[in-house]
């Protein structure tokens, strides 16, 4: 460990030294190795390739996947990187070698991955969700904070200009105190039935690896590769999909964290698959000057009827609306409008305040580098998660819960418990 931490301050060092250097005119001067930070990327596939590819400036020292055929193109582009796939063994054998871990699986494995990651000295980026469920965030950005790493969570669109600029609109008070707020998304998928008898497991897939912590079971192809998203023991649907993408502008914008009461309603509870239509109502408290909120999540049905009335204009098929007591901000992710449209029409926006992001994955990369800040660190981002995860449990639990975030409680609702917390199978723990 104490080598790890030598190498943490070299690459500090050299990083502001490089700095230095580019400051005395030296710009064409080459970049010592140690700028560079060797990664380990667990989940090259799929979207990790996106994330993969975002980080390919810095030296990737390992891969780890549990499906050869998924990693086979990483595999190729990172021939020099060692290969697992097992993270634990990839995490014990390679410890003073692995900077940072970039973590791009399925929603249940995130957490038992992060946790280790964190643990032993790693910075940590990892995709959206940051967990399966409520607890697991909380003790993921605990964990973060205890060893003092450097995290980020993969919603990159908190990245982009857009974000920015709607959030310095509703906090100049363009449209005075929200009070309510909706945001929606436009189509939401299931998973449907398991197609019926066992399949073999596919030679390129360590099928018990994959599994993680979650029960044991035969496998499926409803599963693996993508479906995964809409069963109930591996993933999180639609709200943990893009829940966590479109919810985190009204959550920087406002200042939100933990919710007071969560409320949620769909479909019949389907004990294995996560819904296809949802509606969530959290109720959160003021915030010191700002007024206590109200928020809603629609999904399956673009922008719904209640939003349409309230003036939004046809176009918007996902998106985030703020309801001010001075006027209304719709957005999505590259767009803003404020409304009613005649009311603004002469209005001039702020000057901006937040400045652009030098890009999402780079964030992290350099703030690894430098112990600078990152926007969708664990902390922030933990919560979100949470209040996302949240709905969810309110959904199947078909009751509005009390929430209790010191003690992550449902107060009045002790059925919720075990959905709040994870239940691994024997061998597996955080």
């Amino acid at each position: 460990m104490a080598q790890r931490l030598n190498r943490r301050q070299l690459l500090r060092n050299s990083t502001f030294a490089g700095i230095g250097l580019w400051l005395a005119g030296n710009a064409g001067a080459s970049a010592s190795p140690h700028e560079r930070l060797n990664i380990a990327m667990i989940g090259p596939g799929g979207r990790g390739a996106e994330n993969l590819a975002a980080i390919s400036h810095e030296n990737i020292v390992a891969i780890c996947d549990v499906d050869d055929q998924r990693a086979g193109k990483a595999y190729e582009q990172f021939p020099k990187a060692r290969k697992f796939h097992d993270y634990r063994k990839m995490l014990d054998e390679m410890d003073r070698q692995i900077d940072a871990v970039l973590v791009s699986t399925p929603d249940h494995t995130h957490a038992v991955i992060t946790i280790r990651a964190l643990a032993m000295g790693k910075h940590v980026y990892c995709e959206k969700p940051l967990t399966h469920n409520v607890s697991e965030a909380r003790i993921v950005a605990q964990t973060a904070a205890k060893h003092k790493a450097v995290t980020q969570m993969g919603t990159q669109i908190h990245a982009g200009k857009n974000y920015r600029r709607c959030v310095e609109l509703v906090r100049s008070g363009a449209i005075g105190p929200v009070r309510e707020c909706h945001v929606w998304i436009g189509g939401a998928r299931t998973a449907g039935e398991r197609t019926p008898g066992n399949l073999p497991v596919p030679d390129h897939l360590k099928w018990d690896l994959w599994l993680g912590p979650a029960r044991e079971r035969p496998y499926s192809a409803d599963y693996v590769p993508y479906k995964w998203r809409f069963w109930w023991d591996f993933g999180t649907g639609e709200a943990g999909n893009f829940g966590c993408h479109y919810i985190d502008l009204p959550f920087w914008a406002l200042d939100l964290r933990y919710p007071l009461t969560v409320e949620a309603e769909g479909p019949p509870v389907h004990p294995e698959n996560t819904p296809k239509p949802l509606v969530v109502r959290w109720e959160f408290p003021a915030r010191g000057e700002q007024p206590p909120v109200k928020m809603t999540w629609h999904q399956d049905q673009g922008c719904p009827a209640t939003v349409k009335e309230k003036g939004v204009p046809a176009g918007w098929q996902s998106g985030v609306l703020f309801m001010g007591d001075k006027g209304m901000l719709v957005a999505d992710y590259s767009r803003r409008q404020l409304l009613p449209e005649p009311q603004f029409a002469d209005f001039k926006a702020p000057e901006p305040t937040i400045l652009d992001s030098i890009g999402h994955h780079k964030e992290w990369t350099e703030a690894c580098k430098t112990g600078g800040p990152t926007t969708c660190n664990f902390d922030y981002s933990g919560a979100l998660t949470e209040t996302v995860l949240l709905g969810n449990v309110a959904f199947r639990t078909g009751t509005k819960i009390e929430w209790d975030p010191v003690n992550l409680k449902a107060t009045n609702c002790p059925e919720a418990e075990r959905f709040i917390r994870e239940h691994y199978r024997e061998g597996w723990s955080l």
